[in-house]
């Protein structure tokens, strides 16, 4: 379930810190990226001021480098949409713009006048931009974004698969094995049609034959009577 962008205000390590990754269940620090801004909303507040970047195998962190409980996160499975934009008229600066999903209805979202510059509803938010102090940055931050949010699919999505492809011959095997197997098992693209193709062949030729004795009888009974 999305669960949108979140607080992050404990650290590890010393100085300024890192984010507290769940090594326990495989969570990996991917990149690091100085100086970069981040931007919530789309009402008309200031960036924050900058801050580090960590993109891990699960979510995006950025911690401020002033204020050592200041810090926020989002999962990728929150990450409905990410891109580069250089658009000064979407925004400024170019950066990374992403899409949010908070789990809460369109009209629940985020609402510009209802919020001041100073007062943010995380919950409510819904876009994200991550600005770096050096925009030759942005491709190497994309990249990373697109490699980490790969390693994490909608699980809806996996769910609502309707087929079983079969990706190795061990699992025909295993198919063939099966004393209950289903009267019409799984098969490679192409090997049932393959069959199909040849019966028709074969019965084809059959009733050709059969016509063509049919044929010769008929001639003979003529010859006959003549």
């Amino acid at each position: 379930m999305a669960s949108g962008i979140r607080s992050v205000t404990e650290r590890s390590g010393e100085g300024v810190g890192k984010p507290i990754l769940d090594v326990d269940n495989g969570e990996e620090l991917m990149l690091v990226q100085l100086d970069v801004s981040i931007f919530l909303g789309s009402s008309s507040r200031p960036p924050e001021s900058p801050g580090t970047l960590y993109i891990t195998t699960r979510q995006v962190v950025w911690l401020s480098d002033s204020d050592m409980a200041k810090g926020y996160a989002v999962a990728f499975l929150s990450v409905s949409l990410h891109a580069v934009s250089t658009d000064p008229d979407a925004y400024p600066s170019p950066c990374i713009y992403a899409q949010i999903e908070n789990g809460a209805e369109e009209d629940e979202s985020e609402d510009s006048d209802s919020e001041s510059d100073d007062t943010m509803n995380l919950s409510k938010i819904t876009e994200m931009r991550l600005v770096p102090s050096d925009p030759k940055q942005l491709d190497t931050i994309f990249a990373m974004f697109c490699e980490c949010a790969e390693l994490n699919p909608d699980p809806t999505e996996e769910e609502d698969g309707e087929y079983d492809w079969i990706t190795s011959a061990d699992q025909l095997e295993d198919d063939d094995s099966e004393g209950d197997a289903d009267p019409n098992p799984a098969h490679p693209i192409g090997a049932k049609a393959d069959l199909d193709l040849a019966h028709s062949v074969v019965q084809l030729q059959i009733n050709d034959q059969r016509f063509e004795d049919a044929d010769e009888m008929e001639q003979d009974g003529k010859n006959g009577d003549n």
